[in-house]
């Protein structure tokens, strides 16, 4: 059996060496990652931003969707997240909705923003109140803007997540 820290050291190899492939391929940016489940990988995914014109085609949700669909469930809650680098804020909530076991990375987010990738400003923006974000946000109370809610609520035949 490999010990746990040399598992890891493998798995993270393997997101660096995608993200390099991905990098030198243009199609999208230097970021990798995959998802574990009892040491078999399930799930793959890199940055394909630029090449599907999709902005949420992060690697960690690539490879989040990815595992999903093979696994046939919405949660990898007995997986592991490997990641070439820190997720940004997007993935992260991704990551969350997903509640992988854990999550191992390789490069930080200082590391991304010295080579032009710095969401920073997005991690500035959400303590802000709405008005004061670069992106105006602007609540509509509709006078139905609870219904969804209420009937979700009285739904017995939902699938709670």
């Amino acid at each position: 059996m490999i010990p746990q820290n040399e598992t890891h050291k493998k798995f993270i190899g393997l997101v660096i060496e995608m993200a390099g492939e991905n990098a030198l391929s243009l199609s999208g940016g230097p970021f990798a990652a995959i998802v574990v489940r009892n040491g078999e990988i399930v799930g793959k995914g890199t940055n394909k931003v630029t090449s599907t014109n999709d902005p949420t085609a992060h690697a960690e949700v690539v490879a989040i969707r990815d595992a999903c669909k093979n696994l046939g469930t919405f949660q990898i809650s007995d997986c592991v997240l490997y990641t070439s680098c820190e997720p940004c804020p997007m993935c992260l909530g991704a990551i969350y909705w997903a509640r992988p076991a854990q999550v191992f990375f390789a490069a930080t987010q200082k590391e991304a923003s010295a080579a032009g990738f710095d969401d920073s400003f997005i991690y500035q923006q959400i303590p802000l109140p709405y008005e004061q974000r670069s992106i105006p946000f602007i609540n509509v109370k509709h006078q139905d803007f609870n219904k969804p809610f209420d009937l979700w609520v009285v739904n017995d035949k939902k699938t709670e997540y």
